[in-house]
């Protein structure tokens, strides 16, 4: 696995992938590829791939060569750093991360055809009220935090994840030389999309939005606010025709916007990023959290679970990419302190 840090994503993204076509198949409910409003998930993901390989070309070019020899430096930077095993490993990591995107997608779609006879929220709802002192985690927010500013300051946050996470895949898997890097933030976001499914059908739970939508009339219009409008429209049409083109999405255990933004989080600390990218990963990461209780799409006991895929995520990703105990300094082994020096003999 050191020699080729992509096995395991390649090996989990197959059986994912086959996985999703065989329940499908199994169910006669069509395979789909899953559109954000950035468009497909093929489209976009190298489009992002291209977008930061110009980005680590062009400055660079400009920097060295200025505008009378951009385009010969452009070729010559090309020669000189780019290889086709490079861009095979880019193009892998994509493909990885796409595979299993739209594995986990097709998985939790097909949730209310296998898991409809058990409904969890009832036991979430009171567990909720028992770790909130008799209370309910989203009610006591909205008196902490109001509705009006903080309403629209934590949608933006939880709408953003939505091309944030891709973007910052491409970055990863394109700026950085060390290929072992952008195999351990694929791996681990791949397997975000594998936990987060099995959890699914652990504990299959719609959410207090939707389990309970009054406690959320108060709330404002929001970005997140059409989400929900149009997670529970697809999820009425699918369940009249699953064999439609409509996709299912609704599911509460476990947060994968927790999981995955803490794995970012994490990821970033144990890399050793920059000081301020890794405060403003952890200042997102706990908006985050704030976010899927405020709108009701979590329950507390679905961030903790989430927390956890974080880091099952992470460490299973450093351990199968060759970067766990290896580089990086989360990982490493604390060294022996070295033996004090013996007095010399006397004269």
């Amino acid at each position: 696995m050191r020699r080729w840090p992509y096995t395991f994503a390649v090996v989990l993204s197959l059986i994912t992938g086959a996985t999703a076509i065989v329940a499908t198949l199994a169910l006669d409910v069509t395979l789909k590829d899953p559109e954000g409003f950035l468009g497909p998930a093929y489209v976009r993901l190298p489009v992002m791939g291209l977008g930061f390989f110009a980005i680590g070309i062009v400055p660079q070019a400009l920097k060295r060569f200025g505008l009378k020899g951009f385009w010969g430096g452009m070729r010559t930077i090309v020669r000189e750093e780019w290889t086709w095993r490079r861009a095979g490993y880019i193009a892998t990591g994509l493909l990885c991360f796409y595979v299993s995107y739209v594995g986990y997608r097709n998985l939790k779609s097909l949730l209310p055809l296998i898991r409809e006879d058990v409904i969890y929220d009832t036991d979430f709802l009171r567990i909720d009220h028992w770790l909130a002192f008799g209370n309910n985690p989203a009610e006591l927010l909205h008196a902490v935090l109001g509705t009006t500013v903080m309403a629209q300051v934590l949608a933006f946050v939880y709408v953003s994840y939505l091309p944030l996470i891709p973007v910052t895949l491409a970055a990863f898997l394109v700026l950085n030389r060390d290929v072992s890097i952008g195999a351990w933030y694929a791996t681990a976001l791949c397997l975000n999309w594998v936990l987060g499914t099995v959890s699914y059908y652990i504990f299959p739970t719609l959410g207090p939005a939707f389990a309970q939508p009054s406690m959320f009339l108060d709330l404002p219009d929001t970005g997140v606010t059409a989400l929900q409008q149009s997670l529970f429209k697809n999820g009425v049409i699918f369940k009249s025709d699953p064999t439609g083109e409509t996709i299912y999405g609704i599911a509460g255990f476990a947060s994968l916007h927790v999981s995955v933004t803490l794995t970012a989080a994490l990821f970033f600390h144990h890399i050793g990023l920059k000081p301020a990218l890794r405060y403003i990963a952890w200042a997102y990461f706990v908006l985050t959290v704030i976010a899927t209780l405020y709108f009701g799409w979590h329950y507390i006991l679905d961030d903790f679970a989430g927390a956890f895929i974080a880091w099952a995520s992470v460490t299973i990703g450093a351990l199968v990419t060759g970067n766990f105990r290896q580089r990086r300094p989360f990982f490493r082994r604390r060294k022996d302190p070295a033996p004090d020096p013996q007095p010399s003999p006397a004269a």
